[in-house]
């Protein structure tokens, strides 16, 4: 491994470059002060972390690495292109260096794995170490990079009411309309005695107010912007949303000749910047959706053509780019931006194979400690579930079908016995595989506004009689009357019922005490596994399965081992955990290393009591408070999609396990209960003969 490949982490800012890095970004940086002026808007959306930490997702660290960026000539110093050219060079190299890394990391565990040399076991925890090293320098790059954008192209506070009158004049006088009737801020005090000034906290806005704050200065650096994408719909539509900046556009264009520092070029820049954000964030779920939305915007880049200067083009590859990824084929799509593709390539390879191969005291199983604990348990001591390195994925990319002789010709032909004879490990990882799967599908806006969907306080969002297309929007909608909102979350829910209605079929199905002892163990150990590897969504699922009031009068509890009964209340614990803080698998930076799948009930809960109170004050401003908060736990869902399991899926287990629980996703338990006396409670036929022998000596005794 080269040395320049394995720095120290994010404060390698004054490390030295090679002579060979210094001349490639020499040639970039010339090159770029020499091309077209057009800004640069790759990768424009925030992201989660902009939401979710606000001002704190900037640190002091990455403000004076930028001062210092592109100091080794005083005439670059004050030059923002030079330094972001630099970034962008600097965050090629890095990446470039990490993948080469990658691959030869994983041709020494192809040689771990066929000749088991000891001098090999003695490189990879270093090499390990590397990788960690070189992540954290790529992340570091892509935050700087990302606060460079954030710093580009805002406003004053001041020139927010021009912003509104589309800003046609370049000497941008104030407004008749005052700030104060559009934006309400309070002042939070510094400690330190700095005059009387504190910091402006954007506290309400009006409609307009709220879309011509997305102009300040800090609108980035705040997180408002994404903050304001995941939001908007519970004061303006997206046709009002979509208009408001293409105003701000076309009242602009006339100028796109001036200086770049000037307001109207600002005001211009900025517009294309959110509305790029707002496709690459958003699309899914306002343009996917609305065709008509979609057609508007296509229909303004046609008409305005060469004076757009290349934001048209652009826009419409970035649309397509979104359309592809929607619809599954994005390997098929055209890029804006190649480089991009690849580092995020490299970034998942990296951190999938981070994640495989970290050592166990990097991955910290979620335990719940009770009264009595959790001992080994000598039946299922096979399934190795209670070690940390047990749960961990293999580094190998091999099928469990390598280890299993089951044949999967037909689910029906199978039934539950395929789900005794295979490990809770094996069914645990495919579970949380499949449920990944509709997971990542989804969207933070999916879980806002879900009261008008039919999603209540309690496990069924929507009686299976009533079809998700037939939901009418009541009195309890919060969003516009005329925005559209897409109902992903009703599937997410109805998926999830479905699980929890599988596992009491299974369970109520078998002919023998025994085996459902067996199956109720293993459902019981599977959940466990499950909340362990943080797929609380599974594990969720399971409990609501086995909470069945037909499943909880069942004998088989009564022989049930104990120390597996005992895992029903760690599961209610952890449900008691779930429903505590809406935040609360976000604490710490586990997250960030560990993949989660959160119960989507639950979060859509914590998210309607956000919602709960009104949204505006008494003067009729909207209470951005209120909107930010909402925003912060609904941004945990981008967060956890960025972290992905790893495990090698097993295709025909898959198969099997979505043949099985579609065939049960409707089934009544009840019914299905009745027809096996498996389920009953029978006394034995010499103690009810008996009964009858003694109630015919009593009748016949009052005869005599």
């Amino acid at each position: 491994l080269q040395s320049n490949s394995c720095g120290g982490g994010p404060g390698f800012a004054q490390e030295k470059r090679g002579t060979e890095g210094q001349a490639m970004i020499k040639r970039a940086v010339n090159s770029c002060l020499a091309s077209s002026n057009l800004p640069d808007f790759h990768g424009c959306s925030p992201g989660w972390s902009s939401a979710f930490y606000g001002a704190e997702c900037f640190d002091s660290e990455v403000h004076s690495y930028l001062k210092n960026l592109g100091k080794q000539k005083s005439s670059e110093s004050q030059n923002i292109d030079a330094k972001k050219l630099e970034l962008e060079q600097l965050l090629m190299m890095e990446t470039k260096n990490y993948r080469k890394t990658i691959k030869f990391y994983q041709k020494l565990l192809q040689k771990e794995r066929s000749s088991k040399g000891p001098e090999i076991k003695y490189v990879l925890p270093k090499l390990r170490g590397q990788l960690q090293e070189m992540k954290s320098k790529v992340q570091f790059l892509e935050l700087v990079k990302k606060y460079v954008q954030a710093k580009q192209w805002g406003v004053e506070s001041y020139v927010l009411p021009t912003v509104i009158h589309n800003g046609k004049t370049d000497t941008m006088d104030m407004a008749p309309m005052d700030e104060s009737s559009l934006l309400l801020y309070y002042n939070t005090e510094k400690h330190q005695s700095n005059n009387q000034n504190g910091i402006k906290v954007l506290q309400a806005g009006t409609p307009l107010g709220l879309m011509a704050y997305l102009y300040s200065r800090n609108a980035f650096l705040e997180g408002y912007v994404q903050q304001f994408l995941y939001t908007f719909r519970y004061f303006c539509t997206q046709e009002e949303f979509l208009q408001f900046l293409l105003d701000r556009i076309s009242s602009t264009l006339p100028s796109a000749s001036l200086d770049p520092s000037t307001s109207i070029t600002k005001i211009r820049n900025r517009s294309f910047y959110i509305l790029q954000a707002w496709i690459e964030d958003c699309y899914s779920v306002d343009f996917a959706t609305n065709t008509d939305l979609l057609g508007t915007l296509k229909e303004f880049i046609s008409s305005k053509g060469a004076s757009l200067n290349g934001y048209g083009e652009r826009l419409l590859l970035l649309l397509e780019d979104a359309s592809a990824r929607k619809s599954g084929s994005a390997d098929q799509c055209s890029s804006v931006d190649k480089y991009e593709e690849e580092s995020e390539e490299g970034r998942k390879t990296l951190h999938s194979l981070c994640k495989k191969l970290s050592e166990d005291v990097s991955r910290k199983n979620f335990y719940w400690k009770l009264s009595k604990g959790m001992g080994p348990i000598a039946q299922y001591q096979r399934e190795q579930l209670h070690t940390g390195s047990a749960v961990l994925p293999k580094p190998c990319c091999s099928s469990f079908t390598e280890e299993s002789s089951f044949s999967f010709a037909r689910a029906d032909e199978v039934g539950p016995f395929l789900l005794i004879e295979c490990s809770v490990q094996q069914l645990c990882w495919q579970l949380t595989l499949l449920q990944q799967e509709v997971f990542h599908k989804c969207h933070p806006v999916h879980f806002l506004n879900s009261r008008a969907l039919g999603v209540k306080d309690k496990c069924v969002a929507v009686p299976k009689t009533i079809s998700t297309d037939t939901v009418s929007f009541k009195v309890c909608n919060l969003f516009l009357p005329k925005c559209i909102q897409d109902q992903y979350l009703l599937q997410l829910l109805e998926n999830a019922d479905s699980i929890s209605t599988w596992v009491a079929a299974e369970i109520v199905t078998c002919h023998t005490t025994k085996r459902q002892v067996s199956l109720l163990s293993k459902f019981l150990l599977i959940a466990k596994c499950c909340y362990e590897q943080r797929n609380f969504a599974t594990a969720m699922q399971i409990l609501a399965g086995l909470e069945n009031l037909i499943i909880r009068q069942l004998p088989a509890w009564k022989i049930l081992p104990a120390k597996v009964a005992e895992i029903m209340e760690e599961l209610k614990a952890v449900e008691v955990f779930l429903k505590s803080d809406s935040l609360c698998l976000m604490e710490g930076d586990t997250f960030k290393t560990l993949p989660t799948i959160p119960s989507a009930h639950v979060l859509a809960m914590h998210v309607q009591q956000l919602e709960t109170g009104g949204f505006t004050m008494t003067n009729g401003a909207h209470k951005w408070t209120k909107l930010r908060n909402i925003a912060k736990v609904v941004s945990q869902v981008h967060a956890f999609q960025e972290n992905p399991y790893t495990y090698a899926p097993d295709f025909k287990l898959q198969s099997y396990l979505r043949q099985r629980i579609t065939r049960f996703k409707d089934a009544d338990i009840s019914a299905l209960a009745a027809d096996n006396c498996a389920n009953f409670h029978q006394i034995p036929a010499e103690k009810h003969s008996r009964k009858i022998q003694d109630t015919l000596r009593r009748m016949k005794a009052t005869f005599q």
